[in-house]
């Protein structure tokens, strides 16, 4: 009898599900999209009601003449792709390829790859939501006619290699705002005023907070050093003494967002880099005793939802490994964003019994800390909540100043014993020191007043975390646009990071300003926002793609014309380097393309010369512990060098990596073997340890 054919979009996921469905099933994977808008031309067409012209992705060929095989010979054809939009319309896509009638039942979809996810998910199939489609053809469409229909204009007037998107300028502007707060700040001056109070068997800092039931702030060191002149010589006592409990609560399992806002935090992760890490944990991954197993739910999330009986599972792994104290009687509830699609549940463990620990063996270094934060989170979000007693101390001086401290206690760490969210810099500290015994009317002994001088600061940078909260807070973009923005603005140039901060450069700062002049509805934030909105509704069937593009269209249509006649062109100088041309001398100057930066000479066309920009690996010299740097050999070859060559000669083909050989402690390189197999291999010739790999290689 017939296979039945199963597509997937990542060999990955087909290697995992293939070994749950076993014989009988056939799963191929269609590596991502085999259809889109061709690159060479708009691929939309106004006048025919904006139908987009759909070609075979170059390089999917081969791809599509295997699956098209496969599909002569099966008995039955399901669509396995991710279960959202872009799943939806990868989906379609095949359908029409593979002459599949959307309408009959060949889609099924899974939560996470798990045995009986994906069991489940093949006795349930159903037709293509066609709503969901259409959500992704509009958004697909709009993006192509603001990007190709602004682009070439930027290009015309600034410079090549620009590019405009509709969240995208919008993230920009949002950099440029913030920095334009910042140079804009003007600081003021305040002054603080802390002392040490000695009781019988304690002493405490307090802060001066006024005179008597007063607030008063110290703006300048004049007001500080009153106080400090009416304290000398005054008697203090304890006024008031309050004492209380706080109870701090675990935070819901996480989010797509969430999830990026705390790898940065925690793990120091882009959020490039937790997406991929994420995207292979969700797809399987090869553990010892089990083979290749899905180890989170979908990563492309704005749901904080559990499933029932994922909630029963972790309900009863808390009770069993903590006790009943770290049980609430009720299950924690978490109230979704109110702009949420709510589609899928909250990224999750697959299974509460696989501890992070337990497969730490088979997992990479980053798969095991990403894992562990995913697991501690959710484990913690169905806990009881950490209590603190709590200590509130006013103490009066005769003369009148009164000083103020907070002291706090832990009385039962609750969810606190696995899991603590992280915490953004302008946030402030928990204060976690004992309490001491006090009491109302206690004399104090006043020492060691400390007046400072501070000034008000001006908003932070965003980082890649705080963006991403910004854009979800504000309605921009989705889940899964998140990453590809961040990237987007960085690898064009637009934006800079420094020290994890995201700084505006010269060149975004100009193309935002004539984005805001000429094209205001496109970087306007509200207007992003009501535009997701819409194609949340197209989602949700309430309303027809097309009629969300035509009215955007027309305005759009005569804010191009005007704007191709009012923009001046703009010449931008090109940033010099402090590297030389090693043919004619002159200093290079950095350059553009749609692959990243790189150094050119000043002098083309009489030179053309061009250079790479040298690119830290993130992994130390085995030989003498500088940074290695990704080089281009003079035939094109990518190689591996030392940033103190010549002093050090250090050289590789094969990509280093930081891991070192568990036999022998020998270096290791990443090496790619047959049919997109991966591994490390170990550089001791007498050794040549491997270690394969699952997922995407972290070049």
């Amino acid at each position: 009898m017939a296979n039945k054919l199963v597509i997937v979009e990542s060999p990955a996921k087909a290697k995992t599900i293939g070994k749950f469905l076993g014989r009988g099933y056939k799963v191929e994977a269609s590596q991502g999209h085999v259809r889109d808008l061709p690159k060479s031309q708009l691929g939309v067409s106004p006048e025919d009601d904006f139908e987009p012209k759909y070609i075979t992705i170059r390089g999917r060929g081969e791809i599509l003449a295997r699956i098209r095989k496969e599909a002569k010979n099966a008995s039955k054809i399901f669509l396995a792709t991710d279960p959202d939009r872009e799943g939806e319309a990868i989906s379609w896509h095949l359908a029409n390829v593979l002459g599949i009638d959307e309408k009959s039942l060949c889609r099924i979809e899974f939560n996470e790859v798990t045995s009986t996810a994906v069991k489940a998910a093949v006795k349930k199939p159903r037709a293509i939501d066609m709503d969901l489609v259409d959500a992704q053809q509009a958004r697909r469409v709009l993006d192509r006619l603001v990007g190709y229909q602004i682009s070439p204009l930027l290009w015309r007037k600034i410079k090549k290699g620009l590019s405009a998107g509709r969240v995208q300028s919008v993230a920009v502007r949002m950099i440029c705002d913030r920095e334009a707060e910042i140079e804009a700040f003007i600081p003021d001056e305040y002054w603080t005023l802390d002392a040490s109070f000695r009781f019988d068997k304690a002493t405490i800092r307090a802060h001066y907070v006024g005179e008597g039931d007063e607030k008063r702030a110290l703006e300048t060191q004049a007001d500080a050093m009153k106080v400090v002149e009416a304290c000398e010589g005054a008697a203090f006592h304890i006024a008031q003494l309050r004492k209380g409990e706080r109870r701090k609560y675990p935070a819901a399992p996480f989010t797509t967002s969430n999830l990026q806002q705390e790898a940065s935090r925690k793990l120091n992760f882009t959020t490039q880099k937790t997406m991929q890490i994420a995207q292979q944990l969700y797809e399987g991954v090869d553990l010892k005793g089990e083979g290749s197993q899905g180890l989170v739910t979908y990563i492309r999330t704005d749901s904080v939802r559990t499933a029932d009986e994922a909630l029963a599972a972790l309900r009863g792994h808390i009770l069993e490994t903590y006790g009943e104290d770290y049980l609430p009687q009720e299950p924690n509830q978490y109230k979704t964003r109110s702009s949420a699609q709510d589609a899928h549940e909250a990224i999750r463990p697959t299974s509460v019994a696989r501890t992070p620990e337990s497969i730490k063996a088979d997992l990479t270094r980053d798969q095991f800390k990403l894992y562990k934060l995913i697991y501690d989170r959710f484990i913690a979000s169905q806990m009881t909540p950490a209590v603190y007693d709590t200590l509130a101390v006013d103490i009066d001086a005769s003369t009148g100043p009164r000083f103020h401290s907070n002291a706090q206690k832990l009385r039962f760490p609750g969810f606190t014993v696995v899991y603590e969210e992280g915490q953004d810099d302008t946030e402030e500290e928990v204060n976690a020191r004992t309490l001491p015994e006090l009491a109302e009317g206690q004399p104090a002994g006043y020492a060691d007043p400390d007046p400072q001088q501070h000034f008000t600061q001006p908003p932070p940078r965003y980082t890649e975390a705080s963006l991403v909260r910004a854009l979800e807070e504000k309605g921009i973009g989705r889940p899964s646009t998140y990453s590809p923005t961040i990237s987007t603005i960085i690898n064009r140039g637009y934006v800079a990071r420094e020290s994890k901060r995201l700084i505006p450069t010269e060149l975004g700062t100009i193309v935002d300003d004539v984005m805001r002049e000429n094209f205001p509805q496109i970087v306007d934030i509200a207007f992003t926002a009501d535009m997701e909105n819409e194609l949340d509704q197209v989602e949700a069937g309430e309303r027809e793609w097309h009629s969300v593009i035509r009215e955007f269209y027309g305005p759009f249509e005569e804010t191009l014309e005007k704007a191709d006649k009012n923009i001046e062109k703009i010449d931008i100088a090109d940033q010099v380097s402090d590297v030389p041309c090693d043919k004619c001398g002159a200093m290079m100057v950095y350059k553009i393309s749609r692959y990243g930066r790189f150094l050119a000479c000043p002098n083309f066309p009489e030179c053309r010369n061009t250079m790479p920009l040298l690119k830290q690996i993130g992994v130390a010299c085995p030989k003498c512990g500088g940074q290695l740097l990704e080089r281009v050999s003079k035939k094109g070859r990518k190689f591996y060098g030392c940033e103190h060559y010549p002093d050090c000669d250090f050289v590789s083909w094969d990509l280093p990596v930081s891991e070192r050989c568990p036999v022998c402690g020998s270096p290791m390189v990443f090496k790619r073997g047959a049919k997109g197999a991966r591994f490390h291999v170990c550089t001791n010739e007498t050794c040549r340890h491997r270690v394969e790999l699952e997922g995407e290689a972290d070049e």
